[in-house]
């Protein structure tokens, strides 16, 4: 049986595993509410310090929960500032480097991913959030019913909602 200490948090091995195994899930779920991978990482790399500096309070069994509260909270509290970035992305487009496509497929593509750029930054927090959890990280929405403690109709309607707005918003080009 494995000492107390080997099992804690505090131990380098263990903290290690714990953040091989939550990083990933714990950005991506940062990511998808703010739309800002720079404060996506930066909120996780400050979960990681808090459970760090307070490992010996946190039961090993609970630091997932831990971790997603902390992110949560430290996103809250960061929601006026994620305004400010999503106002600014919208305001500057992304530049594809150059190709030997044709001109104007290019300019239509350029357009067309603004657009939904775009669309997809003007979704509620809630529906872009379920959006890019089920299309990019490829969750079930059993899954992300379980991830955002809501039920699985919410997620259904959450995600209805987003695609009709999406439809109405890119349906021009």
């Amino acid at each position: 049986m494995m000492k107390q200490e080997e099992q804690s948090l505090c131990n380098s091995m263990v903290f290690e595993n714990v953040y091989k195994t939550h990083v990933t899930t714990l950005r991506n779920y940062i990511y998808y509410k703010s739309g800002d991978i720079d404060l996506a990482e930066d909120i996780v790399q400050d979960c990681f310090i808090k459970a760090l500096e307070n490992c010996s309070k946190i039961i090993l069994k609970t630091v997932k929960s831990y971790l997603f509260k902390v992110a949560t909270n430290t996103f809250l509290n960061s929601v006026k500032h994620k305004k400010v970035v999503l106002e600014h992305q919208k305001l500057s487009p992304k530049v594809n480097t150059v190709n030997n496509e044709n001109p104007e497929f290019v300019l239509e593509e350029k357009e067309f991913l603004n657009k939904l750029q775009d669309a997809i930054s003007n979704l509620s927090e809630k529906q872009r959030e379920v959006f890019l959890l089920n299309r990019i990280d490829k969750k079930t929405f059993k899954e992300i019913a379980v991830l955002l403690d809501i039920s699985v109709k919410a997620v259904e309607k959450r995600m209805s909602n987003a695609l009709r707005a999406l439809r109405k918003e890119v349906e021009g080009i």
